[in-house]
């Protein structure tokens, strides 16, 4: 072979061996890139999925209202336990809860359909008595114990207190005052002119006394029921006013009996304020934002309930507050919970179920007011 032939076939040799390096390089290259593109592609898939599944649990985010310890959801199962053959009389919702503390028992009141107990847990309602008064509106309500024996008192404004006993029978009846009964120069001379009124709003018991208040009026007071051989009647105790005074009042509304004081609801000054059993004024609540129209006032797990009869600002209902006496530690909107109807309130009331385990889950009965509305809450652990 000549020199210029193997030079030739070397030439080749190295071309061939450089195209197929050169091929087999450009191959692999290609499959990285095609198994880069696959992992490119599950990774935007998983992304997709993971979006979705997002948005999937952000629609199904549960809505709650409230701060700190004290924040509550919507328990719509407990709501719904409202007697259906009830459902026509509850826009007209408009008065309070109460409870014997023994049995957990609930007892309100729903204009024309009656006077109700509810069962502990909730669930069950029944009404109670025959009496046709006990439709008439029951604007305020307590449970007591007097004498060893437990009784209801109700307060239907512009009209009469009944005192009852847990079956619905109705011990006595008491009527407006006529001028003569109070040891209160201002009681008496309103209930003596010919144009007073009966304004009755709540009632309270404590140590043998019943104490009303008397908001609905020019003449706002806070007035007591003794008892007497078996009937009740006004007693001699009474205070208060109309007036920016501290022991006056602007709207007495609601009233409650706590740690051997009586705490009242001075609504539209927006206050809580506590007095002794005599009626000596002690001290208003702090840190109650202002507007706040308090109607009600109730206790349990060391602080206070209480609940604005509107809205504040733009709020999407009427706030509940809960309170130490000294502090404001939550507000609860339960407008944020999309009930519907629900926007003013007339009285909240906290209550107890005790659960499987043993442990005692805190609830909220909140009565409605114009267009009226009963939910209950249920504070989310």
């Amino acid at each position: 072979m000549s020199k210029k032939s193997s030079i030739a076939i070397s030439s080749f040799v190295c071309f061939l061996l450089f195209s197929t390096t050169s091929i087999a390089q450009h191959t692999h290259e290609n499959q990285d890139y095609t198994h880069h593109e696959h992992e490119n592609s599950s990774v935007t898939h998983n992304h997709q999925v993971e979006q979705t599944t997002t948005n999937q649990r952000s629609k199904q985010v549960k809505l709650v209202t409230g701060q700190g310890a004290f924040v509550f959801l919507w328990d719509k199962e407990l709501t719904e336990a409202f007697p259906e053959e009830a459902h026509e009389f509850e826009p007209g919702m408009h008065g309070g809860f109460n409870e014997d503390p023994e049995t957990g028992i609930v007892y309100t009141g729903i204009p024309g359909y009656g006077l109700c107990s509810i069962s502990p847990d909730l669930k069950q309602w029944k009404t109670l008595g025959s009496d046709e008064r006990l439709k008439d509106n029951i604007h305020g309500i307590v449970f007591f114990i007097h004498k060893g024996k437990k009784h209801l008192a109700v307060t239907q404004e512009g009209k009469r207190v009944l005192v009852l006993t847990l079956d619905g029978k109705i011990v006595s009846e008491i009527l407006k005052p006529t001028g003569s009964e109070f040891k209160f120069a201002a009681a008496n001379a309103f209930f003596s002119s010919a144009d007073s009124n009966f304004g009755v709003t709540d009632v309270t018991y404590l140590k043998g006394t019943l104490y009303v208040t008397h908001g609905y009026s020019k003449g706002d007071f806070v007035m007591t029921i003794k008892e007497k051989g078996g009937a009740w009647n006004w007693g001699e105790l009474a205070w208060g006013g109309k007036g920016d005074n501290p022991g006056q009042f602007q709207t007495a509304h609601g009233i409650y009996a706590h740690n051997k004081h009586i705490l009242v609801a001075n609504r539209a000054a927006g206050q809580v304020v506590k007095f002794t059993k005599k009626g000596k004024f002690v001290e208003t609540f702090n840190d109650i934002p202002a507007n706040s129209l308090v109607c009600n006032v109730s206790y349990k797990t060391e602080h206070y309930f209480l609940n604005a009869l509107s809205a504040i600002g733009d709020q999407k209902s009427a706030p509940i507050y809960v309170h130490t006496g000294e502090k404001l530690v939550s507000t609860i909107i339960p407008g944020d919970l999309d009930i519907p109807t629900l926007t003013n309130i007339h009285q909240v009331w906290p209550h107890f179920i005790e659960t499987k385990n043993g442990l005692k889950q805190l609830y909220l009965l909140v009565h409605g007011w114009n267009k009226g509305k009963f939910a209950v809450l249920k504070l989310d652990k």
